[in-house]
């Protein structure tokens, strides 16, 4: 088993290309509401539009977007990936820093539509 988590989004081509300029990722689906973001071959995320379908319990747009929950990846290229970052030009909250705790460097951000974005190396990289 393994997680597939699924956002809801605003716009899902402005998000997905956030995703995708920032993961390294890749457009798995493409589409104006649905799009599941690719690494390696592997879904790691999927962008649904807040008001595509009838789906009672994505939540209410109305609301602030992730409270309580963080979009965390791991990397083995944490220094690619603070490249792709600053390319992107997104909104950093805290960081790069390492984590004594963890063992590991990360980087916090905020997506376009509020969501808290971790991005971390692998144990043991602390830089």
């Amino acid at each position: 088993m393994y997680a597939q988590p699924l956002i809801a989004v605003a716009d899902v081509p402005r998000s997905s290309r956030w995703y995708q300029a920032v993961l390294g990722a890749e457009s798995g689906h493409g589409g104006e509401e649905y799009e599941q973001i690719m690494a390696g071959g592997e879904m790691i995320l999927q962008l649904h539009q807040w008001d595509a379908h009838d789906h009672p319990h994505i939540g209410r747009p109305a609301l602030p977007p992730g409270n309580g929950v963080l979009l965390w990846f791991q990397t083995d290229a944490f220094d690619t990936a603070l490249a792709r970052i600053r390319a992107a030009e997104a909104t950093v909250l805290e960081g790069p820093k390492v984590n004594p705790n963890a063992q590991h460097r990360e980087i916090w951000l905020r997506d376009p539509d509020g969501y808290v974005v971790v991005i971390a190396g692998a144990y043991g990289d602390l830089g």
